[in-house]
């Protein structure tokens, strides 16, 4: 453990994130309870944001109601997102193994094929047991469920429209909106969800498209694109801007794409979508270059919109109490996740921030804690992403672009899994390791991973960042041999000094 470090950390201590990225430190907590009947808290959407806050909020023992207009909890991540795309990469993936891979292990059967209802049922399975295991949770932390639309009456009254087609008012002291994001359309594309599909009819295909077309090169789009690329599809992606997913670092992203294309994937990078023909059996696209040009057309069986997502708080009534958005429709909160309406709260992708199902549910245990009278805790600058592709790709922290931007004087180590023993070994060592530091300090400020179970492998880098360690600090760390983790180590010890197996 490095003495640098040591003298930064202080366990005792809490620092409070808000949005000017400012820091207070909080050393004191309260409690808050309820003699009235109404609800302490009510929360508007059951998504992982939602409700989480819900059973936080039981928890610190406060009564609480949570509503959800699906009918089934977990929001797009369970239903419709994070939960049955991993279900399908994982089923691909091991469909993609056994074509490929499982010779080389001296695995050999005479034939393999997809049997997609099943493999579409293992999905559907998955989301079920876990939709029901939240109702559970609710059950055993006494949070009252109503399926149904909820609409603001007042600051402290929900009108729902529930499933059944009855009508009931709900009121909370403190309602908290939790309604998460819904696909962002593009002018002149109609999503059916038949051959123009968002994210939501790409999990529920009843036929491996011949050639799939993805409009985005970001998160989903490339994970839905690599799930029918595996089955057996001709993938394209059409990508406005200069590269793919623009937030990740630029060495890894580069990386990423060769493999991408050696899975087979095509990319059409600065090109724009000028309009999709549907009138024949099947799609027309027509192109042209982003910054003006030729125009070309593109043929295929489905295409995928991908161009991200919006928040949804159509119906809400957030006019009708006067809640502050942006130009964007993103709700405006301050630290403590309160609108510019007494009692009325926001969290997850309905305010700014990014739309992930993680630091949605941070933002939930935050805001109920706020509202429970203790000290609540978001740092949104170290909140990991992962792309579950194969490699996937994961990260947490700045990238070297952003280190470089902001003037700080940086070192760099990676090592990549060609030389890690365990890659080698199971015969998947494509991908790296990227550590970047500051250089007088040697605080690690940024992490970056391609390789198997990146999104695993990123967490011990997650919490380097979150108690400030050195480079020195992972390096000086036994790790377990053979790991993919010693990777991390290795680049490490190639930050503040040198590797040892390259």
């Amino acid at each position: 453990m490095s003495i640098l470090t040591l003298a930064r950390r202080n366990l005792s201590s809490r620092f409070l994130y808000n949005n000017s990225s400012k820091y207070s430190l909080s050393l004191t907590r309260g409690f808050a309870s309820s003699g009235s009947d109404e609800n302490d808290v009510v929360v508007i959407g059951g998504g992982p944001g939602g409700y989480v806050a819900a059973i936080k909020a039981a928890q610190l023992g406060l009564k609480t109601t949570c509503i959800e207009k699906r009918g089934t909890l977990g929001g797009t991540c369970l239903n419709v997102g994070c939960i049955p795309s991993k279900a399908l990469l994982h089923s691909s993936h091991m469909f993609h193994e056994a074509q490929h891979s499982f010779a080389n292990h001296g695995v050999k059967f005479s034939s393999v094929e997809v049997d997609l209802p099943a493999m579409m049922g293992q999905k559907d399975k998955a989301v079920s047991n876990l939709t029901r295991g939240i109702e559970g949770l609710f059950k055993k932390n006494k949070v009252n469920y109503v399926k149904g639309y909820g609409k603001f009456l007042s600051p402290s009254e929900i009108s729902v429209d529930t499933v059944e087609g009855d009508n009931s008012v709900v009121k909370g002291k403190n309602i908290i909106i939790a309604t998460g994001s819904d696909v962002k359309s593009l002018p002149g594309i109609t999503i059916d969800e038949k051959r123009i599909v968002s994210s939501t009819g790409a999990l529920a295909l009843t036929e491996i498209p011949k050639r799939l077309v993805v409009i985005g090169a970001g998160y989903i789009g490339l994970e839905m694109g690599s799930v029918w690329g595996r089955l057996g599809s001709e993938v394209t992606v059409v990508e406005f801007l200069a590269d793919i997913v623009p937030s990740m670092d630029g060495e890894l992203r580069k990386q990423f794409q060769r493999t991408l294309e050696k899975q087979k994937m095509k990319f059409m990078l600065k090109t724009k979508v000028v309009s999709v023909d549907t009138t024949g059996d099947g799609v027309k696209l027509t192109l042209e270059p982003a910054s003006g040009g030729d125009q070309t057309t593109l043929e295929a069986d489905v295409v995928l919109v991908s161009a991200g997502r919006v928040p949804f708080t159509s119906g809400l009534g957030l006019d009708k109490i006067g809640v502050e958005t942006d130009k964007g429709g993103r709700i405006l909160v301050n630290e403590r996740f309160s609108t510019n309406v007494p009692g009325v709260h926001a969290i997850g992708d309905v305010i700014p921030g990014p739309m992930l199902a993680h630091k949605a549910e941070e933002d939930g245990v935050a805001c109920v804690e706020f509202i429970a009278g203790k000290e609540g805790h978001v740092d949104y600058d170290i909140v990991p992403g992962v792309v579950y592709t194969h490699p996937e790709v994961a990260s947490v922290g700045k990238t070297e672009e952003q280190v470089k931007a902001l003037g700080v004087n940086y070192r760099v180590g990676k090592f990549p899994f060609l030389a890690n023993s365990r890659a080698k070994a199971i015969d998947d060592a494509e991908g790296i390791v990227k550590v970047i530091a500051e250089k007088e300090s040697d605080k690690i400020l940024g992490v970056h991973i391609m390789s198997p179970n990146a999104g695993e492998l990123i967490h011990e880098a997650v919490l380097a960042l979150q108690y400030g360690a050195s480079s020195e600090d992972i390096a000086r760390t036994c790790h377990a041999h053979p790991t993919m983790s010693e990777a991390l180590k290795e680049a490490a010890m190639a930050t503040y000094d040198k590797p040892i197996h390259m």
